[in-house]
């Protein structure tokens, strides 16, 4: 936040599901690598994923499993580069028409709206800026000193209650605030029981 003011009403999006369509990771992927290798490459982590889920691993870790694979070793200059790419021309047809309608509705209401997202920061966070979000709050990939990427997350996945501890951060005690939450998922769960209003897969088309 720009301010030191706490905001008196928040919109909190989710976006996987609830503003796109579905997942858009594979998409990201396929717009980087291409359809061969990302095939390739989801072939050759697939088992070792559900091995993960089969041992009780986490999604953080089973993430990490998936990003490693596919951006260890990469310039994450070159990357949000592609990214910004993606965020421009790849996810437009991908889009929610009634999400868009009403991330604008909150926009037009002065209210202080926050893109909350596991997706990863390439393409998350300047989609989420040229929408005109006020923040975004998503998944950081890991870099070395000279911006290498490690694979590994930075602060962790920013799903279920992570979503939650870092919209606290940013907005301070959310009793303070009226709270517009909207999720499609059980990553979502703790962010709609911490809002006022909670929409889970639904967005309203009138203006309350």
């Amino acid at each position: 936040m720009n301010s030191s003011t706490p905001p008196q009403t928040v919109a909190a999006f989710d976006f996987d599901g609830t503003i796109s369509y579905r997942d858009t990771l594979v998409p990201f992927l396929v717009s980087v690598f291409g359809w061969a290798r990302t095939l390739g490459g989801l072939a050759i982590v697939g088992p070792g994923l559900v091995l993960d889920y089969l041992r009780w691993r986490s999604r953080g870790q089973m993430k990490e499993r998936l990003l490693t694979h596919f951006f260890s070793g990469l310039d994450i200059s070159e990357l949000r580069r592609k990214g910004s790419a993606f965020a421009a021309d790849g996810l437009i047809y991908r889009l929610r028409p009634l999400a868009v309608k009403r991330i604008q509705w909150h926009q037009m209401q002065g209210h202080y709206c926050v893109l909350i997202s596991a997706s990863i920061e390439a393409y998350i966070e300047p989609w989420g800026k040229s929408m005109g979000f006020d923040d975004v709050l998503c998944t950081k990939l890991q870099t070395t000193p000279d911006g290498v990427i490690t694979g590994h997350m930075e602060g962790g996945n920013c799903r279920g209650a992570e979503k939650t501890r870092r919209l606290k951060e940013l907005i301070g005690d959310p009793k303070n605030a009226t709270i517009y939450a909207y999720g499609d998922s059980a990553g979502d769960r703790e962010l709609l029981a911490m809002a006022d209003h909670a929409y889970y897969r639904e967005m309203p088309d009138d203006a309350s």
